[in-house]
């Protein structure tokens, strides 16, 4: 007999309702049921006996020792830190909501990354006769070319090709490794006024409107989808959107800006997609990230997005599609573009506050997930067992009133009826409660949804300005001991200082976006929740005031 395969789980899942997912914990063990669903994902069991699907990159497979050994195979997941999750749940999506359909028909330009920061390190740097080995303070392994043949002095470089730091370019540009051409066009300014570092605005303020969301079809009706029609207040000019081609513009948004956490996209649905709610939710929820991204002073000016809302012709919109693809100032070349102020930074301060932020945002982070999953956990009751259980109360009212009509007698005749509405009112209760969350609980938390995908991001964004922060510190070191020439170190200080200049300017625009909108968060949702039980309320008064007749 065949034993059915246990996986741990790596990484926390929360199933999202009705979606036929599958909510799983970091060290659990779960049962897989079946692996052969697409898409990255895997259908099984949890501990709690609750049957679902989530992503296989979650999880690592638990195998006996004596088969492994017979196989010689490994059958474990692979490994993916934290920061990584974000880019895994935008692939996931991707394979749930349009698997039926591929991006169009011309595919081989499609999704070729030009970032450097799949390179290695040059093959010349370690062609040197004395190189020393030292392990950093992170725990990178790192090498120091003393000399070449010709006298000159090397410079230091990170081995560990796996840290963010590394992965996004941010070494090879700290060291001055990279050029790309930038056009006036394509330059970001950041500037500084009384302390406070932030972005400069290009263009005049906008916003954009996702509406009129309709079922299309291709294919001569084998393959539909929903579309939805964006209009920018600049234009007025409608754009035709599927999600799809949200997806692909977030792609490009997460591969552009290594330094700005992109909003998430709702999630994804395998089933009633086309259902009337489930459409009329999705284009709320993408409402929220189009007014995301037209807020921001950078996302919201820069050239994909522009053509993703402004442009109506397809063979412009896949000319332009490409031109996006084949960008060079992608991740840390695209710190070439920032214009940081010319004074150096403090880098005390800069250290303090971008700690205070890291651990204010990981904090943060863990409250959000908390209180997100408990406004899901509301939701079902709301919609579950507290409509039910108003019903049953409803219906043991129905039944004594029932009851007592079966007495002839004229004195129970206003009691009866008082009994029987007091039963309509608590049928009319649970029905207020079945459609209470669409007022207050999901709008809450869709917000707490792209928080939580924001705050994910920030570590990794920490992280590249920690690195570049602790390469500054090295090359000076190596300056102090006469390794290495004072220029070489004032230009790693000035790109080092970009880095910080922006990290900080986007921490400043994080600060004043979210007060901001928790504050309307919880004061919309306050609002709704008084009307409800106002509501309530009104209704058992009215049911009350039968009685003393």
């Amino acid at each position: 007999m065949v034993k059915d395969l246990q996986a741990k789980v790596l990484y926390d899942f929360e199933a999202q309702p009705e979606s036929g997912e599958l909510s799983i914990w970091t060290g659990e063990l779960v049962t897989i049921t079946n692996q052969d669903i697409g898409g990255g994902w895997w259908e099984g069991r949890n501990s709690n006996g609750d049957h679902g699907l989530f992503p296989s990159s979650y999880v690592e497979l638990v195998v006996d020792n004596s088969q492994s050994a017979n196989t010689g195979q490994s059958f474990r997941s692979p490994e993916y830190s934290a920061d990584d999750i974000q880019v895994l749940s935008r692939q996931e999506n991707e394979g749930a909501q349009d698997w039926e359909d591929s991006w169009d028909e011309d595919t081989g330009s499609g999704n070729q990354k030009t970032s450097d920061t799949s390179k290695d390190a040059p093959a010349g740097f370690l062609s040197v006769p004395s190189i020393e080995k030292k392990s950093s303070s992170t725990g990178d392994l790192t090498v120091i070319a003393r000399g070449d043949a010709s006298g000159k002095l090397g410079i230091k470089k990170s081995f560990n090709r796996f840290s963010a730091f590394v992965k996004s370019g941010g070494e090879m540009f700290i060291l001055g490794e990279t050029s790309v051409s930038v056009s006036a066009e394509d330059y970001v300014e950041i500037t500084e006024d009384e302390g406070e570092v932030r972005w400069i605005t290009s263009g005049e303020p906008y916003s954009c409107t996702v509406s009129k969301p309709k079922k299309e079809s291709k294919l001569r009706g084998l393959k539909s989808y929903i579309a939805y029609q964006i209009t920018p207040s600049f234009s007025n000019i409608e754009v035709s959107r599927r999600f799809k081609h949200f997806d692909w513009l977030h792609e490009r948004l997460e591969t552009k800006y290594a330094l700005i956490p992109i909003p998430p996209l709702p999630g994804k649905q395998f089933s009633g997609r086309y259902e009337d709610m489930f459409i009329e939710h999705r284009m709320i929820q993408l409402q929220m990230w189009v007014n995301r991204i037209c807020h921001h002073p950078v996302l919201g000016h820069c050239d994909v997005w522009k053509h993703f809302i402004t442009c109506t012709d397809e063979k412009m919109w896949k000319t332009g599609k490409r031109r996006a693809e084949r960008d060079e100032l992608v991740g840390a070349s695209y710190f070439h573009a920032i214009k940081a102020p010319d004074a150096p930074l403090d880098p005390f301060q800069v250290d303090n506050q971008v700690e205070n932020f890291s651990k204010f945002s990981a904090k943060m982070d863990n409250t959000v997930k908390q209180l997100h999953g408990t406004a899901q956990e509301l939701c079902k009751k709301y919609s579950g067992s507290y409509k039910r259980e108003f019903h049953k109360l409803a219906s043991s009212f129905k039944e004594l009133g029932d009851t007592f009509e079966m007495e002839t007698s004229p004195y129970s005749t206003d009691l009866t009826k008082a009994i029987k509405v007091t039963g309509d009112t608590y049928e009319e209760i649970g029905d207020l409660y079945g459609d209470q969350p669409r007022n207050d609980l999901e709008p809450f938390g869709d917000i707490l949804h792209e928080y939580k995908g924001i705050l994910a991001s920030w570590p990794e964004i920490v992280q590249i300005q920690k690195g570049a922060t602790q390469k500054k510190r090295e090359h000076q070191k190596l300056m102090e001991e006469g390794k290495l020439s004072q220029e070489s170190v004032m230009a790693i200080a000035r790109r080092t200082d970009i880095i910080s200049y922006a990290v900080l300017a986007e921490i400043t625009h994080f600060q004043q976006e979210q007060v901001g909108e928790f504050k309307d968060m919880i004061q919309n949702f306050l609002q709704e929740q008084v009307k409800f039980y106002l509501k309530i309320a009104q209704k058992l008064q009215s049911a009350l005031d039968l009685y003393d007749t």
